[in-house]
């Protein structure tokens, strides 16, 4: 169960990087978060010049319950912007609507 104040969980993606989850994007019960060892499917959501890889769960189990809208409103580019190259100026959209955006704290 994750702590309170969690900002999301860490993916083991067998890179010599990090996969990470934000908490936005997951439901909002802590419950049906996937728990340690649990193995599912993830997309890239984000990548920077961070050495992270922040993703995405494919099973709605594991995804917010209002993620469709909430898509809508903060990255109304995605899945079209996939393959496309990240630019500095792109802001990931955890980033805009948390205020730090920074899993490192």
């Amino acid at each position: 169960m994750p702590s309170p104040g969690a900002v999301g969980i860490f993916v083991d993606i067998g890179l010599p990087v990090n996969g990470f989850v934000d908490v936005l994007l997951l439901p909002r019960e802590a419950g049906r978060w996937p728990t340690e060892g649990t193995e599912s499917e993830f997309e890239v959501w984000w990548a920077d010049e961070r050495p992270q890889i922040r993703l995405k769960p494919v099973d709605p189990l594991f995804v917010r319950e209002d993620f469709d809208e909430w898509l809508t409103r903060w990255r109304p580019g995605w899945p079209q912007e996939r393959g496309l190259p990240v630019t500095v100026a792109d802001v990931p959209p955890s980033a805009s609507e948390a205020g730090s955006g920074d899993a490192h704290g």
